[in-house]
């Protein structure tokens, strides 16, 4: 039972947006994790290695940036226990969300059956396998093959031109055009190396996925800047860090990022929510050019 002059606990929304709004504040995008520090560039991965999704993939990219976590692996204190292993004493687990909605089905003042779906989120929590002693060698998920920096600029160009988009290249703007529905891009040989290339395309993808014959993804931008533009631009930014880690590639910082963090920040702040809808509309639009990009 709280007290009466007890202040309510935040509700898991805003504890989370909070949190990426302090990372944010402190120079850190928790959608990058930190390349340099893992041993492979990676989604995190369940302890069965199937890579998480969507907004979880912020929440554990962020934390293995602020705690050095060099493995991509995590599992819950019940999974270490049932594979003979336990966390250590004194660590701090990190927190991932489960969405789902829950199906009412009532009768209405007319005696006429509705159905109403009320959405729900719940936390739970996991531990880097860095935190877990006693875990057996046969555990570990299998690693993926290791792809040396060629071959993954062979598997990129391979993904990206089977997407199909009307990418075209050409002076010194990157940015997609909806009314013609192109994507234009500076010549390659511009960027300073091959992974800041197709960084900045599937940046300029996960914009091309929101056109009405598409994702029709529509945040209300009606001008450069605003707060439909910054949704957007989250989105993308999002999308583009989850396509280099799928694709094996590290993302770097866009020059003009910086640019777009003040506008980040107060949609964030604005709506408590929006990260988890920025991550889920990131997710789809990379699994639409998954689709479209693996002949799917």
């Amino acid at each position: 039972m709280s007290r009466p002059n007890e202040p309510s606990r935040p509700d898991l929304y805003t504890r989370i947006t909070h949190q990426i709004v302090a990372q944010l504040e402190a120079g850190v995008r928790p959608w990058s994790q930190p390349w340099a520090a893992s041993e492979s560039v990676s989604r995190p991965l369940r302890h069965d290695g199937t890579p998480y999704r969507g907004v979880n993939v912020v929440l554990l990219w962020g934390e293995a940036a602020a705690r050095g976590f060099q493995s991509s692996t995590w599992m819950t204190f019940r999974q270490a226990l049932a594979l003979g292993a336990h966390v250590r004493k004194g660590e701090k687990g990190s927190t991932v969300v489960y969405a789902d909605q829950l199906v009412r089905i009532d009768d209405d003042d007319a005696g006429e059956e509705t159905t109403r779906r009320i959405p729900f989120l719940k936390a739970y929590t996991v531990f880097n396998v860095e935190q877990i002693e006693g875990l057996p060698a046969s555990s570990a998920p299998a690693p993926a093959p290791v792809l040396n920096l060629g071959q993954r600029i062979a598997r990129a160009e391979t993904f990206f031109a089977a997407t199909g988009a009307d990418v075209r290249h050409g002076g010194g703007c990157a940015f997609y055009a909806p009314g013609p529905d192109f994507v234009q891009m500076p010549v390659f040989e511009s960027f300073r190396d091959p992974e800041a290339y197709y960084a900045t395309l599937g940046h300029e993808l996960t914009h091309w996925t929101r056109h009405p014959a598409r994702l029709d993804r529509d945040f209300g931008r009606r001008r450069h800047g605003d707060a439909g533009y910054a949704r957007e631009e989250l989105v993308a930014e999002i999308g583009a860090a989850f396509l280099c880690a799928d694709l094996g590639l590290a993302l770097e910082p866009r020059e003009d990022h910086a640019a777009y963090v003040a506008s980040w920040l107060e949609v964030l702040r604005d709506d408590k929510r929006f990260i988890f809808s920025a991550a889920a509309h990131a997710q789809r639009a990379v699994d639409f050019l998954h689709a479209a990009g693996e002949g799917g």
